[in-house]
């Protein structure tokens, strides 16, 4: 068989397994609008978006994924199937920490597919609001980096919102520098979010030493104030160079390159078990000796491994704080369930802030 022949033999192969998956997928589409249609009857379930159930759909897929293609590449195709399917039975509006091309939006988007409408918002307070008042069924907020630390406005808020944390994303950071001149001689300064230039201080000190750097509110801010100059650069994410129409000059310029940055999904209800969970509480310690050694005590003594543990000021009363810790397992594991009932008798407040899938991927 010569070449042209055998190119055309697999391409033909090809084109008849698309056509199995156009049907498969459409088959799937329709399966979803039943769904719909039957949670409409029912006046108690009208939550379309189930977090449990989408992790468990990803994990079950990812363990039947023999190759070629990778894990993450096949979660990310078989989010935007779920995405499609999901807008048949409603379309989300996603609020998140904007503008347009921020980590933000790329981390609502990774989570969940490009088949909703994204709100882009100018702080965390608004993201809180809109999700409180049900402008928009979901938040997206950055809660920690793993170069830089929590986000403590993040932390402030859930101190306060009635909102539960229903999900969670990890988004791998990668940095570009972003600029409309042609070498890096040429650039006076560089804009971008004072956690980028921190991550990017090196390569920084490295190559543009000179350099104004000017600190402004968010990643995509940087990029759309240096647009129109030649003069400026910007730090910032693949996004923002699209959506901004700016060169990348030079890519991944952070001095880490297993930067990430994990952010929180706020929703307004419940998050059944998925199997894989996390929990997220927060509480107050009494002010004696030994009092939050005693608190975490209640965890070891039921064997619920924690995860991480954050402190803040309360703002109720002079060096008064509350502490903010992850524990694997759900709210409804019997394990948990004794921590807590434990916890809450010694400690003097205990808010829990949702229990929710683990990432996946």
């Amino acid at each position: 068989m010569s070449a042209h022949s055998k190119l055309a033999d697999l391409r033909k192969r090809i084109d008849d397994i698309d056509a199995r998956l156009l049907k498969l997928i459409s088959k799937r589409a329709r399966l979803a609008a039943e769904i719909a249609r039957v949670k409409v009857r029912d006046p108690g379930n009208n939550n379309f978006y189930r977090p449990e159930r989408e992790a468990q759909v990803l994990r079950n897929i990812i363990r039947q994924n023999q190759g070629p293609l990778s894990e993450e590449e096949i979660a990310r195709l078989f989010r935007e199937i779920m995405s499609a399917c999901l807008a048949l039975e409603e379309v989300l509006n996603i609020a998140y920490l904007g503008p347009e091309g921020t980590f933000t939006q790329a981390a609502a988007l990774k989570h969940f597919g490009h088949s909703v409408k994204t709100t882009a918002l100018g702080s965390i307070d608004q993201v809180f609001r809109e999700v409180e008042s049900g402008a928009c069924h979901y938040g997206v907020v950055p809660v920690e980096n793993s170069i830089e630390g929590v986000v403590n406005h993040t932390l402030d808020m859930l101190f306060n919102s009635r909102l539960l944390i229903c999900g969670e994303v990890e988004l791998r950071i990668h940095h570009h520098l972003l600029t409309r001149a042609k070498k890096l001689d040429r650039i006076r300064q560089v804009y971008s979010h004072q956690q980028s230039l921190a991550q990017c201080r090196g390569w920084l000190d490295a190559h543009l030493l000179d350099a104004e750097r000017i600190d402004v509110s968010s990643n995509a801010e940087a990029a759309k104030r240096v647009a129109g100059r030649k003069n400026a650069a910007a730090i910032a994410g693949e996004s923002a160079a699209e959506y901004y129409h700016l060169p990348i000059l030079y890519q991944n310029i952070e001095d880490h390159p297993d930067n990430t940055t994990r952010f929180l999904v706020l929703g307004t209800h419940d998050t059944i078990p998925s199997g894989k969970d996390k929990t997220s509480i927060l509480f107050s310690a009494p002010n004696r000796p030994g009092s939050l050694h005693d608190m975490l005590a209640c965890f070891a003594a039921n064997n619920v491994s924690m995860t991480r543990i954050e402190s803040r000021p309360s703002r109720l009363g002079m060096w008064d704080y509350v502490f903010f810790v992850d524990i694997e397992g759900h709210v409804c594991d019997p394990q948990v369930v004794a921590a807590l009932k434990k916890l809450e008798s010694m400690a003097s407040m205990v808010k829990l802030l949702g229990s929710y899938p683990v990432a996946v991927l």
